[in-house]
């Protein structure tokens, strides 16, 4: 059953993307980092060492997308700065690895949801101007 659940979940987010616009896709991969970053958490918390490498590494994976997703050349001072703010979150989710630290787990996390909040905030007509190139 869990197997043909995750195979549904999986066909229904691929046929979302496929139809998805720039910026909803960058919508969808805030909420995928958030997402796995809990399951971390949980897995740090339970002392679950296999998932918690396994969120980890998905969590890494998105942000490192998220950031290579930035037009750094059209993107400005805004794009420099998430670039910035990506580099230090990928550093403290590699930290709450190593150390099994849910601190640091929580900090990304607020960070993101902060990120995350300013892109949901955006008015539909200036979706195409932003930092990150997807959208622009």
């Amino acid at each position: 059953m869990r197997g043909s659940l995750q195979s549904y979940r999986k066909v229904s987010l691929e046929s979302e993307i496929a139809v998805a616009s720039p910026h909803r896709i960058i919508q969808m991969m805030f909420a995928g980092a958030l997402e796995r970053l809990a399951q971390s958490r949980y897995a740090i918390e339970n002392n679950d060492i296999t998932n918690k490498g396994i969120y980890i590494g998905k969590a890494i994976g998105i942000i490192t997308g998220l950031s290579n997703s930035l037009n750094m050349e059209s993107g400005g001072q805004i794009a420099t700065n998430l670039h910035d703010l990506y580099d230090f979150m990928l550093r403290r989710v590699s930290e709450a690895n190593l150390n099994n630290d849910v601190q640091a787990i929580d900090d990304v996390m607020e960070i993101l949801r902060t990120i995350k909040e300013g892109w949901d905030a955006i008015p539909q007509d200036k979706h195409h101007i932003t930092a990150h190139s997807e959208a622009v």
